[in-house]
């Protein structure tokens, strides 16, 4: 895959790679100055991770498996 940088130093990534690494129009990158090939990566946002930490607890003292079953539902085995 080709990429053509612009006379303003802006660059499109392609589609495929978008969809493929799941980039959305304002998710911010972040480029490794100190390696001889040009590397980005999605900044990961400490902050909004944290703001979801914990929601989806259902209450003090369940396991997870008892989460689950009741989130899912019966399951029936054949």
């Amino acid at each position: 895959m080709k990429a053509t940088l612009t006379s303003k130093g802006q660059l499109t990534i392609p589609k495929a790679i978008r969809d493929r690494m799941g980039l959305k129009p304002g998710d911010v990158l972040e480029f490794d100055e100190h390696v001889t090939y040009l590397k980005a990566q999605r900044v990961f946002d400490e902050k909004r991770m944290r703001s979801v930490v914990g929601r989806g607890r259902k209450g003090n003292g369940i396991s997870s498996k008892e989460y689950l079953d009741d989130m899912r539902g019966p399951v029936e085995l054949p």
